[in-house]
């Protein structure tokens, strides 16, 4: 398969930025970006390279297991080649996950095999690599690139939580991470306050960087702690990953005790759910949870991929910082007539929801951020408020992009009014029919700017809609299943949707029996159109007009990306094809509803009556349409007869 060079483009931009930004991290101890950042370039590097594995190189930061060692620590090899997990964002990924794993065990054992999983903590400290020999510690250290770490030994022997000597004169290789306590971290910053120096930015680069201090004096004060969770080397493995933890803790080790056994894959996602929630509480941080299959003889089947295990995965947490790309930058129109910008995003999951959207609030925030079309940013959400921009990775922009213009204010006194009364004719049951998305909603809408154009509507995501307020998930979802019922419309109602002057419900109905398309329309002279019965001059100039503006064409042309129009000749055999209609009195249908059912079987309703009308619907208190009906022999039916009709 073709790949488009624009993907091939990002794909290499994406590799040199996360290079970048994962050797200040892993490497340099500094945070350029977040964490939860980062990982959101890696995850779309990742999907870039699954679809099209053929782009995969030996270099690329997906095949990486972490970065090079400090110069200032003797080298060390480990004995134990130290792996990176793959991560999952979504309970879908990690159902996908246990299919993939069963799937995988099924080709081994030809049997349909369920394994159980053991949930952990994902600590977000620094790995670190102990050995023991005869149950005393020998030497300590940090992952490094995977094979070569540094040897920091000296400064895990001031860890009182790491043994010097285990319980058992065992032979053994573990693994486990070494953290911080934010309450500790919140010591050491006041004590810091009071010299007048600068603040330490948070727990794990500082237990990074003082695992790395040549002084391990330094190492002692600053009062460090550890979490062991793997056995890496040992003559008498456990049979699975729940008895390895509790041999860890018999030897001596300090384990995290929140890790849980699970049935199933929905018993994890469960245990996720609940710690996304609780996490806050504990005095050390997780950026997620580590899903590994318990039975150690199904880990084994399983093995590891160039840079991974298969038998294990990090769930990571409901991300507050992900990247996404500038699709677009919009300036609406407020009730006072003033601009906001607001940039539409490729939708992207952050903190749970996707979202699509962004306020950019003024011409400053534009200028401060340098933020332009094509731009990836750097997004960041907090609880239920909307998302806001937070920076603009550089390395990733387009040669060609441009500095974003702020348009003049105008005098809009009146657009603002105008566009909401424009919006809820094109949701009404004339239109698209949008159930449930009425005037109020619409108003809300464009009032929190969400809506600007009318195909704004359908790139909509369920993350826009829950930052409103009052905006619940039930009723969310009822608005996002309402839109997404209306992508299919006849050719009449989208062009009355279109709010074309002096073009009405029957005269939209006229000219899309006469064109078919909305291409046939946009191409049609004037006089073809003037020539369609029941259209005049006056008409036929303001549709011609209409749609030989560059911006109504651009407007349609988006809103068929979403939309679906049905062809006139699908309706060729419907029984009412070719039966025009008329209404006079008051029926207790609703009369929309009415017409639409005819038109939907084929039929046409006209406004006059004429020789040519085949009915006349005739309701309560008539009007002199039902006289002219019986000159002309029009056929004359009441409410009850038109229903059977149907």
């Amino acid at each position: 398969m073709q790949v488009s060079k624009d993907i091939i483009d990002r794909l290499n931009k994406l590799k040199e930025a996360i290079e970048k930004y994962r050797y200040e991290y892993h490497v340099l101890d500094r945070s350029t970006i977040s964490p939860m950042a980062l990982d959101s370039l890696k995850h779309e590097l990742v999907k870039i390279e699954t679809e099209y594995p053929e782009l995969i190189t030996p270099d690329s930061p997906s095949q990486r297991v972490a970065g090079k060692p400090l110069p200032e620590f003797k080298k060390i090899k480990h004995r134990v080649p130290q792996w990176s997990y793959n991560d999952a964002f979504t309970p879908i990924e990690m159902k996908e996950f246990d299919e993939r794993v069963k799937r995988f065990l099924k080709q081994f054992s030809n049997q349909d095999l369920s394994p159980t999983y053991t949930c952990e903590h994902k600590i977000d400290g620094l790995k670190i690599v102990l050995e023991y020999k005869k149950g005393i510690l020998e030497t300590g250290a940090t992952r490094g690139d995977g094979e070569i770490g540094e040897d920091v030994t000296e400064n895990i022997k001031t860890i009182e939580s790491i043994p010097l000597k285990l319980s058992s004169p065992v032979d053994i290789i573990v693994e486990g991470e070494i953290w911080m306590a934010k309450s500790r971290l919140k010591e050491l910053n006041e004590e810091r306050k009071k010299k007048g120096e600068e603040p330490f930015a948070n727990p794990r680069n500082l237990a990074a960087g003082t695992i790395r201090q040549l002084d391990p004096r330094i190492v002692r004060e600053r009062k460090l702690s550890s979490f062991i969770y793997d056995i890496a080397r040992y003559e008498d493995m456990s049979k699975t990953q729940n008895e390895e933890l509790g041999l860890l803790k018999r030897l001596g080790f300090k384990v995290n005790l929140h890790y849980k056994h699970c049935e199933n894959i929905e018993e994890v996602i469960e245990y996720w759910g609940e710690w996304q929630k609780k996490m806050e509480k504990e005095d050390y941080l997780a950026d997620g949870i580590v899903v590994k299959i318990d039975e150690r003889a199904y880990q084994e089947t399983l093995g590891y991929t160039g840079k991974a295990p298969r038998w294990g995965i990090a769930f990571k947490f409901k991300a507050e910082q992900v990247t996404t790309v500038v699709l677009d930058i919009v300036f609406q129109v407020g009730r006072t007539g003033a601009l906001t910008p607001v940039a539409h995003l490729r939708p992207v999951s952050i903190a749970g929801s996707t979202v699509s959207r962004a306020t950019l609030h003024n011409k400053d925030e534009i200028e401060r951020l340098d933020i332009r079309i094509g731009d990836t940013v750097i997004l960041k959400k907090a609880g239920d408020i909307i998302p806001d921009i937070v920076s603009v990775i550089r390395e990733l922009r387009p040669k060609d992009s441009k500095p974003i213009i702020f348009p003049n204010k105008k005098s809009a006194k009146n657009t603002y009014e105008q566009n909401k009364r424009r919006f809820h004719y094109f949701v009404s049951k004339k239109c698209f029919n949008m159930d449930g998305l009425g005037p109020k909603i619409i108003d809300v809408l464009i009032e929190n700017n969400l809506i600007n154009s009318f195909d704004d509507i359908f790139t909509l995501e369920k993350g826009d809609l829950l930052t409103l307020p009052r905006f619940g998930e039930k009723s969310v979802d009822n608005i996002l299943q309402s839109i997404e019922r209306s992508r299919n419309i006849t050719l009449a109602r989208f062009i009355t949707s279109l709010s074309i002057p002096q073009v009405g419900e029957e005269t939209a109905y006229d000219i899309a029996e006469h064109f078919g398309s909305i291409e046939s329309i946009s191409k049609a002279e004037y006089e073809e159109i003037e020539s369609i019965y029941g259209v005049g001059p006056i008409v036929a100039r303001s549709v011609f007009s209409w749609f030989h503006d560059t911006e109504n064409i651009k407007l349609i042309n988006i809103l068929l990306k979403n939309i679906k129009i049905e062809k006139i000749n699908e309706k060729k055999n419907l029984p009412l094809r070719g039966k025009s209609f008329i209404f006079t009195g008051t029926i207790k249908m609703n009369r929309i509803e009415a017409q639409n059912a005819i038109r939907n079987l084929g039929g046409e309703v006209t406004s006059s009556i004429s020789k040519n009308t085949d009915y006349i619907v005739v309701g309560e208190n008539p009007g002199t349409k039902l006289d002219k009906a019986h000159e002309l022999n029009v056929k004359i039916i009441n409410e009850d007869e038109f229903r059977k009709l149907l």
